[in-house]
């Protein structure tokens, strides 16, 4: 591993392979209990950004996300994709013991990807990941974890994951009054493996998707599907009036229990949203 400054704020740090998932999961575990490394954080982010270079595409894992997440079996990778590519990398960077929040307890409430043109399996990648803008939130504080892709120093991917800490503030916000919901193009039934069988493609093993016992342990009484997996299966649904270019943003709301039924639909001006059987949002979207 080698770092160089850079001529930004930030130091660039090249780590020779993409982290192994399951050894950060379990810092990450151990940082949570008291007496293992889970003291008082720091105020700011840290100064530096990741890379890994060469990152080819596993066919195999490729085919297995698709149909785990409703997309045609190409060559051509899904928008979400390379999140699961980079993912590690990103982890890495969060599990660091400088960075102001912990992961465990960490709430994704935004995606942001932008794909600049098609990527195949046929791509190599070089992954760059820093996190920004750590801001206060009226439930905690929010923080943006940028993960870069590019081929051949042009960047071809890019995308922003915001994440909230919570924490305890004093006051809380004013419920406000709901839109209904809007008329359902379709309904899938999400069942109990998507929380495993997401886990296995994506490397995202968080108890709170794939064990009734840790989901309880943050409040959740069945194991929710990953918010990844709902972006993924909303895009997949709309795979053929996707451009070549475009930026998909999404809005997570609730969280969608193991099993639940969905209903999904499709809204004027590239908009796109998830309810729940009751009109509840789990995430809303937008394709511009």
């Amino acid at each position: 591993m080698g770092a160089r400054p850079e001529s930004g704020s930030r130091t660039r740090v090249e780590l020779p392979r993409m982290p192994a998932v399951g050894a950060l999961h379990r810092q990450a575990l151990r940082g949570a209990l008291p007496g293992l490394g889970g003291g008082r954080r720091g105020p700011d982010l840290p100064a530096v950004e990741l890379t890994v270079s060469g990152v080819r595409v596993d066919r195999a894992q490729l085919a297995d996300y698709d149909r785990v997440c409703g997309f045609r079996l190409t060559d051509r990778l899904p928008a979400t994709f390379p999140h699961v590519m980079g993912f590690p990398l990103a982890l890495r960077l969060m599990t660091a013991p400088d960075f102001p929040l912990p992961l465990i307890g960490l709430v994704h409430v935004g995606n942001r990807i932008t794909t600049h043109r098609p990527i195949t399996a046929d791509d190599t990648l070089d992954f760059t990941t820093y996190a920004e803008d750590l801001r206060p939130h009226d439930r905690g504080r929010q923080v943006d974890v940028v993960l870069v892709g590019s081929v051949d120093g042009e960047e071809v991917w890019r995308g922003v994951s915001t994440y909230l800490g919570r924490e305890r503030k004093p006051g809380g916000r004013e419920p406000g009054e709901r839109p209904a919901a809007p008329t359902a193009t379709a309904r899938w039934r999400v069942e109990p493996r998507i929380g495993t069988e997401y886990a296995r493609v994506s490397g995202d093993h968080n108890p709170i998707h794939t064990s009734r016992l840790g989901a309880r342990l943050f409040g959740f009484r069945r194991p929710i599907a990953h918010g990844m997996w709902s972006k993924a299966r909303c895009l997949a649904a709309l795979e053929a009036r996707l451009p070549d270019a475009y930026t998909v943003e999404v809005a997570f709301k609730l969280p969608v229990p193991l099993p639940s039924t969905v209903s999904f639909a499709l809204l004027p001006d590239g908009g796109f949203a998830l309810h729940d059987s009751r009109g509840r949002p789990h995430l809303t979207g937008l394709v511009r």
